[in-house]
């Protein structure tokens, strides 16, 4: 019997994604991408868009997440 998708570990998940990533021919850079953009506004919506705490949270300064938010073309931090 196979476990909800609730109840497998973020490792688990993860390959699941990747998996159909592969299947799906998303380059490698192209998916690092948008992982990245996708945890940073996770995470800043997290922190209500404190950029002090998304940051500290996500272990990187913060003018290392505004970097890289502006790379991304995160608008806006939450």
């Amino acid at each position: 019997m196979e476990k909800k998708f609730s109840e497998l570990t973020i490792h688990q998940k993860l390959e699941l994604i990747i998996k159909e990533m592969v299947e799906r021919e998303v380059r490698f850079k192209e998916a690092i991408k948008e992982f990245e953009k996708i945890f940073i506004e996770t995470a800043s919506k997290r922190y209500r868009g404190n950029k002090t705490k998304t940051a500290k949270a996500m272990g990187i300064h913060r003018n290392t997440l505004h970097s890289r938010a502006k790379v991304l073309k995160i608008k806006k931090l939450f």
